[in-house]
């Protein structure tokens, strides 16, 4: 082996076109940026959304609606599906780690009980929020409802 032997790797080198060195690379001149203009110019950076001077969509479609900065989202679970769990795993307390475990719930979104569905089974329950009928059908039963 030897010095005028060795080759890089293969795959490990690119092609590339120097572009600005001189006329005999075919590559000179504008240096392949055209005449004039933004673009010919260095420092040049397009700015997102921009039209060439042309006013942008973002700025020509019409706003509307309203996003409230302290809305609040919840996972929904319903009586029925409380009702399910109790009798599957023969719970009288549900709260978030009883449904998280079931796998009913995962992640860090707030819980709503909701009343559709039949309860049955007598239960305490722990959660971030009960619609009026669900808190109404778990104390018909006997259960309690606690806000987390």
């Amino acid at each position: 082996m030897k010095l005028n032997n060795l080759k890089p790797a293969a795959g490990s080198t690119h092609s590339r076109r120097r572009i600005g060195r001189g006329p005999g690379s075919g590559l000179g001149g504008t240096s392949t940026r055209g005449h004039k203009g933004a673009k010919a110019r260095s420092g040049y950076k397009k700015k997102i959304g921009f039209e060439g001077g042309q006013m942008p969509l973002q700025r020509r479609v019409p706003k509307s609606g309203f996003k409230n900065i302290n809305h609040k989202e919840y996972f929904a679970v319903n009586l029925a599906t409380l009702q399910k769990l109790a009798e599957e795993q023969n719970l009288t307390k549900i709260g978030i780690a009883e449904l998280k475990a079931a796998g009913i719930f995962s992640g860090q979104k707030l819980v709503k009980i909701l009343g559709n569905g039949e309860l049955k089974a007598k239960l305490d329950v722990e959660a971030h929020a009960f619609s009026k009928t669900a808190e109404e059908a778990i104390k018909a039963v006997g259960g309690n409802t606690t806000i987390i």
